[in-house]
């Protein structure tokens, strides 16, 4: 595929929540190989209408193996969007820290792991790509201490916890994509969304910081180099800059950072959000009473030059609008970037 996306001088990169997060252990490698189920069959239908050269899931169960991530692949390719490339870190969702982090008397809880799971790898993220990657050089963020983040927002406790909590829901990747330009630079993240907690809001103060996270990386001001440009900064980050629950200044500063640019990927849905204050053709979930969010972003480095962008999000009279249904509440982003002509 590498000689057909330098001819056509771009390079279409995506990321979508897609939902493949099950209740245990092992359940999605099932799923996958029983062939049955309609999520999944119209998960590999989306794709190909999306038609990316690299897709960041998020929310999707990882195995040490690979086994699911490789059915799943194998499911794309049968449907018409084949990835012979694919990558994946194990994530921080449902890794113990062997603390009692949520305060409820007992250890080994969801809520006690480095990130909610209830086991561990549950949820993770995975990179699936018609490039090749460099795994060897791919680097691993994902065990900072938030307590070693600038200024970070951590919430009163435990010190002893605070020494082995990491910032990380799910992981910080740095992961290069090989292309005939030159390495291109895929962060990954999904954030904790900034609920489900109580007065000493840890999963808000969380969330601001794991978008602060990229910031510094950006700027250079943490203990690691920072990443190479080109790069596209992608996955969930769980906050909307204008609506929704969390402190918004995260992601809002973040989306304000002179290295990125902001493509402000739109749906063509045409639905109206009269009490929100953001456009909602910028939205990538529905959430019942909530309506539309924007939590899910691909921001490519500045210096990249931006052929296009959309959110997968058609009219529901659209054929594609009842697999999307089907397949997740999130629905995918994508931005389309000149490789040849940054």
């Amino acid at each position: 595929m590498l000689p057909t996306a330098l001819a056509a001088e771009t390079l279409r990169l995506a990321t979508w929540n897609v939902a493949l997060d099950r209740e245990g252990p092992g359940l999605l490698v099932e799923d996958l190989a029983d062939g049955d189920s309609p999520q999944i069959a119209a998960i590999a239908r989306v794709a190909v209408a999306l038609d990316a050269d690299v897709l960041l899931l998020t929310a999707v169960d990882y195995d040490r193996g690979g086994v699911a991530l490789r059915l799943l692949a194998g499911r794309l390719a049968e449907a018409g969007s084949p990835y012979p490339h694919r990558f994946a870190f194990r994530p921080n969702t449902g890794t113990q820290t062997g603390f009692d982090v949520d305060g409820n008397g007992r250890i080994g809880d969801p809520r006690d792991a480095q990130g909610y799971g209830l086991y561990s790898g549950q949820g993770g993220m995975a990179i699936l790509s018609r490039l090749p990657l460099d795994a060897g050089a791919a680097r691993d963020h994902s065990g900072f201490l938030w307590r070693d983040l600038p200024g970070a927002l951590l919430p009163e406790g435990d010190p002893a916890l605070a020494g082995v909590q990491r910032l990380a829901t799910t992981g910080f990747w740095d992961v290069p994509l090989v292309t005939g330009s030159g390495p291109l630079h895929l962060l990954a993240w999904h954030a904790t969304p900034p609920v489900f907690d109580g007065p000493e809001d840890r999963n808000g103060r969380r969330n601001h910081d794991e978008a602060a996270f990229w910031r510094h990386y950006l700027d250079g001001a943490l203990p690691m180099p920072p990443p190479e440009a080109p790069f596209v900064l992608m996955g969930d980050g769980n906050l909307d800059p204008a609506d929704g629950d969390g402190r918004r200044e995260g992601i809002a500063a973040l989306l304000a950072h002179p290295a990125l640019h902001d493509p402000l990927p739109k749906g063509s849905h045409g639905r109206a959000e009269p009490a929100h204050q953001g456009d909602p053709a910028l939205d990538t979930v529905l959430y019942g009473d909530l309506g539309g969010l924007r939590l899910d972003y691909v921001l490519p480095s500045s210096r990249l030059r931006v052929t296009g962008a959309g959110v997968l999000w058609p009219a529901a009279d659209d054929p594609l609008a009842a697999d999307l249904a089907a397949a997740s509440r999130h629905f995918p982003v994508w931005v389309d970037i000149d490789l040849v002509n940054p």
